[in-house]
């Protein structure tokens, strides 16, 4: 799904759009995790080339191979920009956490989202420590459509530069940010595994599938068997991950007009 017309102003806009959100809050830096996968790379070239200070951090956690080498490679990438670039290994805190809780408490989908609780941790503690934001690096399907994050990981962010563009719009933007091709072509994945799976094995559907049913699927009267399989896998992923995408629910004494007085 592409919807852009103009990828260099699209650019402009968002470095225009961080640059007056950074002026009107006071903020010093720019803070952002840097995985390897074509979103993080994206949204670290668009904060480095507004010119703010920006500090750029791969944090490995029993990593794969080939997932930190794309997390170097862009790290690599951006020294280009003059941003501050760290490598913070978060597996021996990681590791000791999952020895506390494995015997009573144990859960691979808990361990593979406090993976990135501690991600979150780490980029709020630089961003405290910098008078600095943590930018997320969500976009449109995984943000509003199918919940594709870890609430209070990477869902922990102050704001969200492409959470309304589709993942083949974030592509089409880092071609024309020039960012590195093996990031491009590479696997979307979370990264949170022991694994190699990646998202779409996870969700059961490509970002392009599932971009097509937020644009036309729910509007269609007709479906072909296919195109009804993604809708479900759609709507199912969404109802589930709704409780990411709505305010906290609150018990509301007005709404108790017995104890209310």
């Amino acid at each position: 799904m592409n919807r852009i017309i103009d990828y260099q102003t699209l650019s402009s806009q968002i470095q225009k759009w961080i640059i007056d959100y950074v002026n009107q809050n006071n903020i010093k830096t720019l803070v952002v995790g840097v995985s390897g996968g074509i979103d993080s790379a994206v949204v670290s070239t668009l904060c480095a080339k507004t010119g703010i200070p920006t500090i750029a951090v791969g944090m490995p956690i029993n990593s794969t191979v080939n997932n930190t080498e794309l997390s170097n490679t862009q790290l690599e990438y951006l020294k280009q920009y003059d941003v501050k670039t760290n490598s913070i290994d978060l597996s021996l805190i990681y590791n000791s956490f999952n020895q506390l809780m494995v015997s009573d408490f144990s859960s691979d989908l808990g361990f593979a989202n406090t993976k990135s609780r501690l991600r979150m941790v780490t980029l709020y503690q630089i961003a405290a420590s910098n008078n600095g934001i943590v930018v997320g690096t969500g976009n449109k399907v995984e943000d509003f459509g199918v919940g594709f994050y870890t609430k209070y990981g990477d869902g922990g962010v102050d704001i969200s530069p492409i959470a309304d563009l589709y993942k083949t719009e974030v592509r089409e933007l880092g071609r024309y940010l020039d960012i590195p091709q093996e990031i491009i072509n590479a696997t979307p994945t979370d990264g949170l595994w022991d694994d190699d799976r990646n998202d779409e094995s996870q969700i059961g559907a490509t970002y392009e599938e599932l971009e097509w049913v937020m644009e036309y699927g729910t509007k269609k009267q007709v479906y072909t068997k296919k195109e009804f399989s993604i809708l479900e896998i759609y709507q199912h992923l969404n109802g589930k991950n709704n409780h990411k995408m709505v305010p906290i629910p609150i018990f509301d004494l007005k709404e108790n007009e017995i104890i209310w007085k």
